[in-house]
């Protein structure tokens, strides 16, 4: 069990708390080229080009500080060169143009048995009738895919919805169809869904272990604060229907690997509590999202909202470091992915490949940036009959890189967050800013404890 003692968890949140306020001070815009993280070890200066870290002396500390009050650009880049470091831009301001596709989504269920009001996808059927993807339809998603793949590389195919277990036939159906042809092809391929979980059964885990999926369950707390915002459209609540249905999913998975995901909302205040039931159900990771934009405009996340989140963030992130450091598995998503992308120095010009080598099809074949953006014209790339219209995706790359987006481009964070969700932003903006810095900025610390203290955490 990973519960911890009431002592040791009233502490993390007392220490959580005023860490939050110390991180949302530290993290604001500074420098675009640099920003100083302060740690309970050595200072990190960040350096945004190539998404850098590097331990620095509290006189290059000073200086640097002084430098980003006068906001003297030049000067911060001579001070680079005399530490030795590569001021030579990783990243210019020319945007991908008609790369190859290696991800699809198949909305191969447009339609949904839950009547969530914040649901993207306006209650399942993204705004227009509801329907299945035909079995034709869905095999040359999986054809075009396969025939644009190079042998010997990986793909990979995702069923979304509405609830896409809905059309289970057509699931197994085009996985068994996406295997065979990617073995002749010798292509790597893998399978991921995401399921309210409501519609499960009992032989769903044997073919999801047989394919060795990736199932996503959406799990919005525990009982009635998941019932509150996930309900089946008569208002009945699903929480314990879904308890029992994905038992013989967290039992069967060896290859699957189940995952909750957890769409947070101003009505959770208790992210540590939720994240440490959920691994203990046997989960195989756990992450939290907020609600930025909801096709209703209820329940959506203001910037006090997600004030209040980054401090549960924090504690949920205290209590990660604290078993890594006892080598316990602790399996947070959100700290297991920022702590990777930082360890490898990951940076980018946009957030996701969304219009890239990610696509999503709905139910009539129409390609699309992402799952997101299925119906909607903003994000329209062709179809799978005619093939990827390469003028609007190279638009849609050439507007969305990181360098054509406001503030972002003046941001020290820019290519680790790479602008942001494309939908979230063009629906709503940007508000979640100080959020997703000071979420970086924390893992930044984390990641300087973590690799005195266990230095192998990740390996």
């Amino acid at each position: 069990m990973h519960q911890p003692d009431p002592v040791t968890k009233h502490a993390l949140s007392d220490i959580a708390t005023s860490l939050a306020a110390q991180v949302a001070r530290q993290s604001l815009p500074g420098s675009p080229a640099v920003h100083i993280v302060p740690s309970t070890g050595d200072t990190q200066l960040f350096v945004a080009n190539g998404s850098r870290l590097y331990r620095i002396t509290s006189d290059v500390e000073a200086k640097m500080q002084q430098l980003i009050a006068l906001k003297d650009e030049a000067a911060i880049q001579e001070e680079l060169v005399k530490m030795g470091v590569n001021t030579t831009p990783l990243i210019d301001d020319t945007p991908l143009e008609s790369p190859g596709t290696y991800a699809l989504s198949l909305a191969i269920a447009q339609k949904c048995n839950m009547g969530c009001t914040y649901c993207y996808a306006d209650q399942g059927d993204f705004g227009g009738p509801s329907k299945n993807m035909t079995t034709d339809t869905a095999r040359q998603s999986i054809d075009m895919l396969v025939n644009k793949a190079e042998a010997g590389s990986k793909i990979q195919v995702t069923f979304l919805g509405g609830e896409p277990l809905i059309n289970r036939r057509g699931i197994r159906e085009t996985t068994a169809y996406a295997a065979e042809l990617a073995a002749r092809k010798n292509l790597q391929v893998s399978f991921s869904l995401t399921t309210n979980g409501t519609l499960l059964k009992p032989d769903d885990a044997t073919f999801f272990e047989e394919y060795g999926f990736a199932v996503t369950i959406s799990l919005d707390g525990i009982g009635e604060v998941h019932d509150r915002q996930r309900m089946l459209k008569n208002g009945a609540g699903t929480y314990d229907q879904i308890m029992e249905r994905i038992q013989p999913l967290l039992q069967t998975q060896r290859r699957m690997q189940v995952a909750a995901r957890v769409t947070v909302t101003p009505a959770q205040k208790k992210l540590d509590e939720t994240l440490l039931a959920f691994i203990n159900m046997g989960f195989h990771s756990v992450g939290f999202s907020p609600l930025l934009r909801s096709s209703a405009g209820t329940d959506e996340m203001t910037r006090q909202d997600l004030e209040e989140m980054l401090q549960g963030m924090i504690t949920c992130g205290l209590l990660f470091e604290q078993h890594v450091v006892q080598r316990k598995r602790f399996p947070f998503l959100n700290m297991v992915n920022a702590l990777k992308e930082i360890a490898k120095g990951t940076h980018r010009p946009y957030p996701c490949g969304a219009g890239a080598g990610y696509m999503g099809v709905s139910a009539e074949g129409g390609l699309y940036a992402c799952h997101r953006f299925v119906n909607e014209p903003a994000g329209s790339m062709g179809n799978i009959y005619q093939g990827i219209d390469a003028s609007l995706q190279n638009k849609w790359l050439q507007d969305r890189h990181v360098h054509q987006q406001s503030p972002c481009n003046g941001c020290w964070a820019r290519y680790l967050c790479g602008g942001g969700c494309h939908h979230e932003v063009l629906e709503k903006g940007r508000h979640a800013c100080d959020y997703i810095r000071g979420w970086l900025h924390y893992t930044m610390q984390a990641h300087e404890r973590l690799t005195r203290l266990a230095p192998d955490w990740y390996r």
